[in-house]
């Protein structure tokens, strides 16, 4: 009985966390250009991916889908984590999307927009 109610407070701890919202975030445009991402895998720009910024990414994040809301306008997209995002160091809830995902929630011309994000 114990190791079962130990798996079962494991599962919502694990549930809880990954419902988790990230708010006060930024999202920017990124081009692979060829280059496998930190994932591993080399991605069209017109795949919906995202880069997680440095210091929130981990390769256990590799492949999991998160919900991406523009704030301004309350377009989402859900995509898949395939890369790391270097250039977001200022601000640990921010993201890096393939040209195909920030399409998604904004014109490209608008470079940089505020967002939300949940794992699903």
């Amino acid at each position: 009985m114990f190791n079962f109610l130990s798996l079962v407070v494991v599962a919502v701890a694990a549930a809880t966390a990954s419902a988790q919202t990230y708010t006060g975030g930024e999202a920017t445009y990124y081009f692979q250009n060829g280059v496998a991402g930190a994932c591993g895998q080399v991605n069209p720009d017109s795949a919906l991916i995202v880069a997680v910024q440095a210091q929130r990414f981990n390769t256990g994040l590799c492949g999991r889908q998160v919900q991406v809301t523009n704030t301004n306008n309350g377009e989402s997209v859900v995509a898949t984590v395939a890369d790391e995002c270097p250039g977001c160091q200022g601000n640990p809830n921010s993201l890096d999307l393939s040209e195909g995902a920030f399409e998604q929630i904004a014109d490209l011309s608008a470079g940089v927009v505020p967002i939300t994000y949940t794992y699903l």
